[in-house]
């Protein structure tokens, strides 16, 4: 051992290196496998209404639905009363619906570069911040999301959650190893790059549209 080695071996052994690594290590080992949940604000507020506003604060319309047999029409009451096109694609979780009754062209694929309307599921929606999730997969194609100019998604009432810790601790308990994609949605794309102008739709869709359903 040269003379370096040797007082370098000393100082790490008066200050005890091998010993804080391993307490370290074991700190953060411990906080990856438990997931302790952050400080978090008052969250006694209606989860539903509070997603809403959220959802218009960063520029996204709504729309109230029963029953996921009524999203066709509220597809279509959407995109004619904005002067839409009525051909879209959706995800295949929605191929039994009745779309041709309400005059809605839809195929069941992933989207292209000139598709100009889009259809997806959520996962679950974060109140707290109007936040739409939604997880890649075989089922749930990740471009109709992100390549149509208008993204129509639908969310589920009881998938609503207060805050992202809950939707995070959701995946983790319901599907284990995260996909290949996460995303996180709050409204439409948008920059204000350029001279600090708002431009929307520059790096994804220009209207996202969210229909609520109780069941």
């Amino acid at each position: 051992m040269s003379a370096r080695e040797n007082i370098l071996s000393r100082i790490r052994s008066a200050n005890k290196v091998g010993e804080i690594r391993d307490a370290i290590g074991g700190a953060v080992e411990d906080r990856l496998t438990t997931h302790p949940a952050s400080p978090l604000p008052d969250l006694t507020w209606n989860d539903t209404e509070r997603f809403k506003q959220r959802c218009e604060d960063a520029a996204s319309t709504l729309d109230e639905i029963s029953q996921m047999d009524d999203v066709p029409e509220a597809v279509s009451r959407y995109l004619t009363e904005n002067n839409l096109p009525t051909s879209l694609v959706c995800w295949p979780e929605f191929k039994k619906l009745l779309w041709s009754k309400s005059n809605v062209e839809a195929e069941i694929r992933s989207a292209l570069g000139d598709d100009k309307v889009g259809v997806t599921g959520s996962y679950c929606a974060v109140a707290e911040t109007g936040t739409l999730v939604l997880l890649s997969g075989q089922e749930h194609h990740a471009t109709t999301s992100l390549l149509p100019e208008t993204h129509i998604a639908v969310v589920r009432r009881n998938r609503i959650v207060k805050t992202m810790e809950e939707a995070w601790q959701l995946i983790r308990s319901e599907v284990g190893s995260l996909p290949r994609q996460v995303a996180f949605i709050s409204g439409p794309s948008r920059t204000a790059d350029i001279e600090m102008t708002l431009v929307y739709g520059a790096h994804g869709p220009f209207r996202v549209h969210v229909i609520i359903v109780d069941s």
